[in-house]
């Protein structure tokens, strides 16, 4: 069955790929009033997340965000199955680095490079960073349950040089690399809602107590590597920016839980700033802090 859907996901992408972009865009208004207005998909999820988010707007405020970001969730969705079949010139028309040289820089010094960003806008198609730069470009993954679906996206994903990475196997991969004096650039999705026994650390994220996976500053610190966050903004329908912005290049100078501290706090004024393009339907908050678990940041 798994092999079957597999090839059903490729063979639709494929298909698809013929039909121009905007044809594309009108399917995505019509799922967005099915997935919207007729099956409210997670609408409690999203609502009862926007308003402890956002206690100081109104309910009609909070309302037009959550209609933007079930259109923008389908958008989103289109795009990715567009994505499997684009072509690299097409993609570099529509995904766009601002600044591609401040991470090539440091690979081309020797440093490792951590890139920190969420679920935010497509995520999925900084994937084509690898045909911007030399450096061997690892994306972080949690392996999906689905086995066919998990194929699909991973194979997706490797697209354009990117190496799809299980999160279990990174900090083992990157010390490999490093001992043989090879830098890499890594993507981190930072806004992953952590397993129970894996919470090490909580902050305020988002008006709400939030634990924080420290993957990211362990790392960094253990390699000495850079760490950048990635803002990615969108200009329109199917067209994306992205600016790389540096959270810290002497990682050891670093407190404890700093590194963690600068990257949440990125992410958290960059939803602010355009909040529809979170994934309001993750449910990020489904663990609460029990009162032993230190929630203090870093200074």
């Amino acid at each position: 069955m798994d092999y079957l859907l597999y090839h059903i996901l490729r063979g639709f992408t494929w298909l698809n790929h013929f039909l121009p972009l905007r044809i594309h865009y009108a399917f995505s208004d019509f799922l967005y009033f099915l997935v919207y207005h007729v099956f409210g998909y997670r609408r409690k999820v999203v609502r009862t997340n926007l308003a402890n988010a956002f206690p100081e707007k109104t309910v009609r405020e909070r309302k037009t965000i959550e209609r933007r970001f079930y259109q923008h969730f389908c958008d989103s969705f289109i795009e990715t199955l567009y994505f499997s079949q684009i072509s690299p010139a097409r993609i570099k028309k529509r995904m766009k680095f601002l600044n591609p040289e401040l991470p090539n820089q440091y690979l081309k010094d020797g440093r490792h490079v951590l890139v920190s960003l969420g679920h935010h806008n497509n995520w999925e198609w900084m994937c084509s960073w690898g045909l911007q730069t030399q450096g061997k470009f690892y994306v972080i993954y949690k392996p999906l349950h689905n086995k066919s679906i998990d194929r699909f996206y991973h194979k997706l994903r490797g697209r354009f040089g990117a190496i799809p990475l299980d999160k279990n196997k990174t900090f083992r991969q990157l010390m490999a690399d490093s001992s043989k004096g090879t830098p890499t650039i890594s993507g981190f999705l930072n806004d992953q809602a952590p397993r129970k026994n894996e919470i090490q650390y909580w902050t305020t994220f988002l008006n709400q107590e939030t634990p924080i996976l420290l993957g990211t500053e362990k790392i960094a610190k253990k390699l000495n590597a850079v760490v950048l966050g990635a803002h990615m903004q969108k200009q329109k329908r199917g067209h994306y920016t992205l600016t790389f912005h540096l959270i810290t290049d002497k990682p050891k100078e670093t407190k404890q839980y700093e590194i963690t501290e600068k990257h949440t706090r990125f992410l958290e004024q960059i939803i602010k700033d355009e909040p529809a393009y979170w994934l309001w339907s993750h449910r990020r908050w489904k663990h609460k802090r029990e009162p032993e678990q230190s929630a203090t940041p870093a200074k």
